[in-house]
């Protein structure tokens, strides 16, 4: 699977989830669902996915993962997340577990008799996206995979948002092609020609990118950890995550 889908098939919000987002959800204020939003927004397909590797249709993948989101705010599950005691992709996954175990028949027997879900996703998008995945892998190792393709899909995003800042979104249009190439395989004649340069500056450009590419993607996976965590082993974890076929 690419790492940053077409723009046709991208999430259509992708903000930066922290651990202080999730913090705020635990406040009693119109805030809170714009948090808890916000949450749902960014990682809502990881865990989507995880359930359709369980075995679960199309339509009750999406009614689990719609009911799950909305049981995190209505029930206060957050108040029990930590970011002092582990990460934020253990505590969502280990509460989707419980919440399929414990609730998920009483609630679905509940929504037959006229229950209503609110938090709403796009399951087109997100079955079009499940079909791309080929690989045949455990639901834990799905959810892990598709967990560092959104942290990838969160760096990007924030990246197009300093150029198109910066009054450059030409330039990231040109150059995001060589953000995960081989070092090898980047064209670096035509990345000069489109970006109206020399090859030595396009080279620099190039450079500058995957530079800063980095360091927003360490920053995503940092703000998922504990304090004091070390951030070496999970981008070691991560990719590994992508590296299963």
């Amino acid at each position: 699977m690419s790492s940053e889908p077409p723009a046709s098939e991208a999430p259509r919000v992708f903000p930066n989830t922290r651990w202080s987002v999730v913090l705020a959800t635990r406040q009693p204020t119109p805030e809170s669902a714009a948090a808890l939003e916000t949450i749902c927004q960014a990682y809502w397909y990881p865990l989507y996915a995880y359930v359709r590797r369980c075995g679960k249709s199309p339509h009750d993948a999406q009614d689990l993962t719609q009911e799950f989101f909305c049981r995190l705010l209505e029930k206060r599950w957050l108040d029990s997340a930590d970011r002092a005691k582990g990460k934020l992709r253990s505590f969502l996954i280990v509460a989707l577990k419980k919440f399929m175990s414990n609730e998920w028949d009483r609630v679905s027997a509940q929504r037959r008799g006229g229950g209503q879900a609110h938090a709403q996703f796009d399951t087109a998008f997100a079955e079009s996206r499940f079909a791309t995945d080929t690989q045949s892998l455990a639901p834990d190792e799905t959810f892990d995979r598709q967990w560092a393709l959104t942290l990838i899909s969160l760096t990007t995003a924030r990246l197009r948002a300093e150029f198109a800042a910066a009054g450059k979104p030409g330039d990231y249009d040109a150059l995001k092609n060589c953000l995960l190439a081989d070092r090898g395989a980047i064209d670096y004649a035509a990345v000069a020609k489109q970006l109206s340069v020399n090859e030595g500056a396009a080279r620099v450009a190039v450079h500058r990118l995957r530079k800063r590419f980095r360091e927003i993607y360490r920053e995503e996976i940092s703000q998922t950890l504990a304090e004091g965590a070390d951030l070496d082993t999970e981008l070691r974890h991560l990719a590994a995550a992508l590296a299963r076929q």
